[in-house]
């Protein structure tokens, strides 16, 4: 599947019985961050797990294109061979980042402390989305970002030449932002600190200490403090990737709404700062254990099991919890509309500028498939309906979002009804099996001839 290409209608109907292993892919967030530290690095890291999906293939090219040698060695495993912290070559190409809102806030701040320029462009979702939550703090180091109306793709972002190090405090809960704050510190002398009042998922300092950078993290009264020492020399690792929470989020979910589920998720990352929906779902009444609890590469891992939850209740997530649940806001809004009772989602502004704007899309579908939403600007409630209540029967606009596409073939395992959407052809940025791994499972998900 492409993201970039021909639309590709998809159908799913209601099914019984999920049973199986759901091997799903390694974690996006942590195989972009292998890739970008492994170039910066002197010597070679070597990755095994690496998400294969657009999104981070997208990142792998930006790194070649930046003068690192990124080898594919197959089955997931690869060899990047860096250049070293302000180390890289101007690219001579334009860099396109795809459908990746976190592959090019990452490089952008990765570059920004260089005295290089480079060109970034991604597809019509990418090129709608803002950038300049990240130019302005590269700014302060010395950057100069020149880009469409709005601060939106394509756009140059002209290298510091001397840059100077910057205290900032991140305005919004992004661990995109704060990441790039911190790649661009690198490379610049002295300490940047970055002050985030919401912990956001923490796996760039987590593998910053890892690959041998001075970082430390405190929590004080202005809240989460992060100092980071410029120009270290990065260590080459070797680096397993933990299997993608987000992407468990689809199995897991699909399992806990369809009746006779039984599912074993292995090797899922449960870094506290991404596990919010699993904490959650328990709280709905759902049936999830944790098995095999062990720690790989500085993160907790464990094996998921989800089981068929026939008496799921809504409630109200706690707003500060957003943070480390963001992009599984959208299918926890389907279990919910198999829940009793309303769930209330609030503090989550953040999904009004991601791939889509993923509340309205959400709540657009799903009143379309029965189901009442109301929303405001950083909040939604979804009511629920109750197990085996939910109509279903229609078809969506995934609005170039793979997770939109993804929780509405998750729905349709469970609704009366066959659920469509009609591109599902972006699921391929971030999650390439999910089609054979649900089928796997029992689930029926069909491509729609045009």
């Amino acid at each position: 599947m492409s993201g970039h290409g021909t639309p590709i209608p998809m159908t799913s109907r209601k099914v019984s019985g999920l049973r199986g292993t759901a091997n799903v892919p390694g974690d996006k967030s942590i195989s972009h961050r292998s890739l970008i530290l492994g170039a910066m690095s002197v010597g070679e890291t070597k990755i095994s797990g690496l998400l294969e999906g657009e999104d981070v293939i997208d990142t792998a090219k930006a790194m070649r294109a930046f003068g690192a040698e990124v080898t594919d060695l197959g089955g997931g495993n690869w060899s990047v061979h860096g250049v070293g912290v302000g180390g890289f070559a101007e690219p001579s190409q334009v860099i396109d980042c795809g459908n990746s809102g976190t592959g090019v806030r990452l490089i952008m701040g990765t570059m920004a402390t260089s005295g290089i320029s480079a060109t970034f462009t991604g597809d019509a979702s990418l090129c709608s989305r803002p950038m300049a939550r990240v130019t302005d703090p590269l700014a302060l180091f010395g950057a100069r970002s020149y880009g469409r109306k709005g601060g939106r793709l394509p756009m140059t972002i002209v290298g510091a030449a001397d840059p100077v190090p910057v205290r900032y405090v991140v305005p919004v809960p992004s661990a995109q932002v704060k990441s790039a704050v911190l790649l661009a510190g690198l490379n610049a002398p002295g300490q940047t600190v970055v002050i985030e009042k919401e912990a956001t998922r923490d796996h760039t300092e987590r593998m910053l200490a890892g690959f041998g950078a001075e970082i430390s993290v405190e929590e004080t009264s202005e809240g989460r403090v992060i100092t980071l020492t410029g120009q270290p020399e990065l260590r080459p690792q070797t680096i397993v990737v933990p299997r993608d929470p987000s992407s468990a989020a689809f199995p897991v979910c699909a399992a806990v709404i369809t009746e006779g589920s039984d599912v074993l998720v292995p090797n899922i990352g449960l870094n506290p700062t991404r596990a919010g929906l699993f904490t959650t779902l328990r709280e709905m009444g759902a049936d999830l254990e944790y098995e095999n609890l062990r720690e790989e590469g500085g993160e907790p891992v464990a094996d998921l099991r989800a089981k068929f939850s026939p008496n799921l209740r809504g409630i109200e997530v706690p707003p500060e919890r957003a943070a480390s649940m963001i992009d599984e806001y959208p299918v926890l809004s389907v279990v919910a509309s198999f829940a009793t009772g309303q769930t209330v989602m609030r503090g989550v502004k953040e999904l009004r500028v991601k791939e889509s704007d993923r509340i309205d899309a959400m709540a657009k579908g799903l009143r379309a498939a029965g189901v009442t939403v109301d929303e405001g600007e950083d909040w939604w409630t979804v009511h629920g309906l109750g197990f085996g209540k939910v109509p279903g029967g229609a078809t969506v606009a995934s609005r170039l979002d793979h997770r939109i596409a993804m929780s509405f073939m998750v729905m349709g395992m469970a609704t009366e009804k066959p659920m469509s959407v009609d591109d599902g052809s972006p699921i391929a940025t971030s999650f390439p099996v999910f089609e054979p791994l649900m089928e796997s499972l029992g689930a029926r998900v069909e491509r729609v001839a045009g």
